[in-house]
């Protein structure tokens, strides 16, 4: 039994029924990421030391009777943007390099109380900027299924240390596809909560009216699992609404009669991968076939998602962004110089190109005479795409796209035609706008064995038929049992 590919549902029976120690589940997976992270480079930091101390204490609890919940003693990734306390934090820029917050996220706070095992944190692209991983500062992480392509971004790391067995479990954060893309790409399942379902406190801010920390795992019951523990109304985090909180593995069924599942002709595209378009008609047969009703409807301002996107998240990136100045914390010049200089050559020697670009436009479209014309009409078109899922969510209880319209694509392909990289989240980016939840489930591969994605779009707070529908799919077929070789 290899433990590295169990998932963590199944790693929480060998522990409850003591045929598995944690430790030895610890030991293993820092045998696995000795044998595989140089080739993927999916962590920027590890806590083997930290790690190992907190499995041999719940070893001991457990051999004294103690009951433990679902994620008791299970190892996890942190993605490098969400606050560890006292663990460096980087968010894999120069500008925050030895950056160590003096407390941890909300989402953080209630891992430690479900007894979960910090393992490290992940590589991401700068600042969450990116759709490859390609933009961090530090290293360039790469998918295990094809070592020459990227994992996707911004969440790569994360998906890429639950697609190579190094964790059972990871968390990243999700701007506009940034954790289901990478795990569309990497052939694990990725989930993006209701704006305001989990608190952002903690999670360094790119855009703030849309980022949201979600689940990066290997089964959708893992992702069950973890949401219901972060999950929640925050005294911290003004964005955070006081929903109650299902439980959410009652949803975890393998049937959807009943269901009704809208699937939107302006996601089928002239650019879209004719082997991702076929998977997902065989996919929507196979929802059929468990019950659901499929029928085609229509997205009418999908066409201008990435636009819109665009402008809003770089406008709130530019004012996020400000604070890093070289005066309160992160990185300084080491050039003699005055105040303002400082500050200009602070933030150049800091920043990467992609940050610096997305700074650049989001200061243009925020600028005097400017605003209106771009951020106030992208504001406007934005309460247009929510309207056009709001009207299809009066009829049908989800909706199924691509997650993304390529597989991954080779390392550098792209870095240096950003317009080409923007369209990488075109399927995503609408779940963000308009701040509902949207779950990628493996679905399928291309004829080059490298996984395709399947997303399931839902009602705000209606994680459960999300989690339903890809529940259902996940255990009627046979790709989440297959592993990357590496």
């Amino acid at each position: 039994m290899k433990l590295h590919e169990l998932s963590a549902h199944r790693l929480h029976k060998l522990i409850k029924n003591r045929e598995v120690s944690v430790e030895e589940i610890v030991i293993s997976l820092f045998q696995r990421i000795e044998k595989v992270e140089e080739k993927v480079k999916a962590f920027l930091f590890l806590y083997k030391k930290e790690a190992l101390e907190e499995a041999r204490k719940w070893d001991k609890r457990i051999s004294q009777g103690e009951d433990i919940g679902p994620l008791s003693g299970i190892p996890i990734a942190i993605k490098d943007n969400i606050c560890l306390d006292k663990k460096e934090t980087t968010c894999a820029s120069r500008i925050l390099k030895e950056f160590y917050p003096p407390y941890a996220a909300t989402a953080i706070e209630r891992l430690k109380k479900a007894g979960v095992i910090f393992i490290g944190k992940t590589n991401m692209d700068e600042f969450a900027m990116g759709s490859s991983t390609e933009n961090s500062a530090f290293q360039i992480t790469r998918n295990p299924w094809n070592l020459e392509t990227i994992p996707g971004g911004s969440s790569g790391g994360s998906a890429v240390a639950v697609a190579s067995g190094e964790v059972p479990l990871a968390l990243g954060s999700d701007t506009g596809g940034s954790i289901r893309q990478p795990a569309a790409l990497c052939g694990v399942v990725g989930l993006k909560p209701t704006y305001g379902r989990v608190s952002r406190y903690g999670l360094v801010a790119f855009a703030s009216s849309l980022d949201q920390i979600g689940p990066v795992t290997k089964t959708v019951r893992d992702s069950a699992n973890l949401l219901q523990v972060i999950s929640g109304k925050d005294e911290f985090d003004s964005t955070s609404l006081d929903y109650s909180v299902p439980d959410y593995s009652e949803s975890l069924i393998s049937e959807l009669k009943g269901i009704r599942i809208g699937l939107p002709k302006e996601y089928f595209i002239p650019g879209i991968e004719e082997e991702v378009k076929k998977k997902i008609l065989t996919a929507t047969k196979v929802l059929q076939d468990l019950g659901a009703r499929v029928e085609e409807v229509s997205l009418p301002h999908t066409e201008y998602a990435v636009a819109t996107y665009y402008l809003v998240a770089t406008a709130e990136a530019s004012s996020n962004l400000a604070r890093y100045d070289g005066v309160g914390y992160g990185y300084r010049t080491k050039e003699k110089t005055n105040l303002i200089d400082m500050y200009k050559k602070s933030r150049q020697q800091g920043f990467g190109d992609e940050v610096k670009r997305r700074i650049m436009l989001g200061t243009y479209v925020l600028s005097k005479g400017y605003y209106e014309n771009y951020y106030g009409k992208a504001q406007r078109v934005r309460t247009l795409i929510k309207e056009d899922l709001d009207k299809v969510f009066q009829d049908f209880d989800a909706v199924i796209t691509p997650t993304s319209p390529t597989v991954a694509f080779k390392v550098g392909e792209k870095i240096d035609d950003p317009l080409k990289m923007y369209l990488s989240d075109i399927f995503t980016i609408s779940a963000n706008l308009a701040g509902i939840p949207g779950i990628s489930i493996l679905c399928g591969f291309n004829k080059d064995n490298l996984p395709i994605g399947l997303q399931i779009l839902g009602k705000a707070f209606d994680e459960e038929t999300v989690l339903r529908i890809a529940y259902a799919y996940e255990q009627n077929t046979e790709w989440h049992k297959r592993r990357a070789e590496i």
